[in-house]
């Protein structure tokens, strides 16, 4: 459909799976299992099942953040292949009911525990090992602002402005348009608050920059999108020093190949061992 093209809704919506685009093999108007599929389970208490999107490289950062503090937070990390729809296997679905990546498993307890969605299990995982989540109530609430500020903004700029921009079956100037400004618009919002503020949670390195980071980290990078000119980034000076703090961290490098099977540098289709990012770094 063109730009010209007038669009009236019908009185009852349908779903047509031709005008799904890129991804209309998967995408379904309905939820749960697809496919009898179990999940792999390997020797580390804590069982990931993901791929590298931003919201994936949450918490493999995580981990890896964990790890060289010192902490016992070992962890397989499974790939789920979600071009070909491995979040719908009755297994992935079972962890987490929305199919939605990431999505980890806990064998710490008498019983697994599931937890789904990436803020959450950020959270969850700073509250186990008492790790990036500030002590003090202030900056606690802080970090935990800007976590949520995440949660509630990335689907503006993922499922709005990358869609729109990136995915649409043709560009269509008025959602790149309204998208375009709202990305900007936040991308503001954390520059005047990284103006005064080294972290997000002030001085503090927390789960709010392991949140933020893959998103808008790699927008301002240039590895999201292709949309760093586009968006006139370097406009956004305070992100850009953030992003590149935060990129420098070894931990860092180490998180955000793990579950990464395109593009360009190093991937790791798998990590079920240190010395299998060793080998990368």
């Amino acid at each position: 459909m063109s730009d010209n093209a007038k669009y009236t809704p019908p009185k009852v919506w349908t779903w047509d799976s031709e005008n799904g685009g890129e991804f209309s093999s998967i995408n379904r108007p309905y939820a749960g299992a697809r496919q009898e599929k179990e999940l792999p389970k390997g020797e580390h208490a804590f069982q990931l099942y993901s791929l590298a999107t931003p919201n994936g490289v949450k918490v493999t950062i995580m981990f890896e953040e964990l790890l060289a503090l010192g902490h016992d937070a070992d962890y397989d990390a499974w790939l789920i292949n979600i071009g070909e729809g491995d979040q719908f296997g009755s297994g992935f679905v079972g962890v987490n009911p929305n199919s939605k990546i990431p999505a980890l498993l806990d064998y710490r307890g008498d019983e697994p525990q599931r937890v789904f969605e990436s803020g959450s299990i950020l959270v969850y995982l700073a509250e186990s090992f008492g790790a990036f989540l500030p002590k003090d109530s202030a900056a606690r609430t802080e970090a935990l602002n800007w976590l949520f500020w995440q949660v509630g903004s990335a689907p503006y700029l993922g499922g709005g402005f990358g869609h729109f921009y990136a995915y649409a079956p043709e560009p269509m100037q008025y959602p790149i348009d309204r998208f375009s400004m709202e990305a900007k618009r936040q991308l503001d919002v954390l520059d005047k608050h990284l103006e005064h503020n080294q972290f997000m949670a002030g001085d503090e390195y927390s789960i709010a920059d392991m949140a933020i980071w893959p998103w808008y980290g790699g927008l301002v990078l240039g590895r999201l999108y292709d949309a760093a000119e586009f968006l006139s980034v370097n406009d956004y000076k305070h992100v850009l020093r953030w992003a590149k703090e935060i990129e420098a961290r070894p931990a860092v490098k180490r998180g955000q190949v793990v579950n990464k099977v395109w593009g360009e540098g190093e991937q790791l289709a798998e990590r079920h061992s240190a010395s299998d990012l060793d080998e990368l770094f």
